[in-house]
């Protein structure tokens, strides 16, 4: 939390979570490009919230639940690359770096995830490990 009362969002944005992720990842707003939306699942590994995550997963993808590890903490994302993905696509990429430590040790999950949009709304729909 920050000098102001403030909570940093966890994707790395720079800007208030309240204003940033937390509207998709509480589901008082749909995030309108593939990049918002991967953003806001990093969020929402960040802070536990398993329910977004499979509301927000491709149903032809989705598994039938989300198992969070209580020891994971999500220390960093980066964002390497976008194609498409925006408000006039059905379809889009995201290539990230998210970083994280489990028990002190650091690791990194580098993938390109793809995206698609079925009746306004953009879901995760799978990725390749780079």
């Amino acid at each position: 939390m920050s000098r102001d009362g403030t909570q940093e969002c966890p994707c790395g944005s720079g800007g208030d979570y309240a204003d940033c992720c937390a509207p998709y990842v509480g589901g008082a707003a749909i995030a309108p490009s593939a990049e918002k939306l991967m953003r806001s699942r990093y969020s929402a590994f960040a802070k536990g919230v398993s329910d977004y995550l499979l509301a927000s997963w491709h149903p032809s993808t989705r598994p039938s639940r989300v198992r969070l590890d209580d020891e994971q903490r999500w220390i960093g994302l980066t964002i390497k690359d976008t194609e498409a993905g925006g408000e006039g696509d059905s379809a889009g990429v995201v290539e990230f770096v998210a970083r994280f430590k489990v028990n002190g040790r650091g690791h990194r999950l580098h993938e390109r995830s793809r995206f698609e949009k079925i009746d306004g709304r953009w879901y995760y729909l799978d990725g390749d490990h780079l």
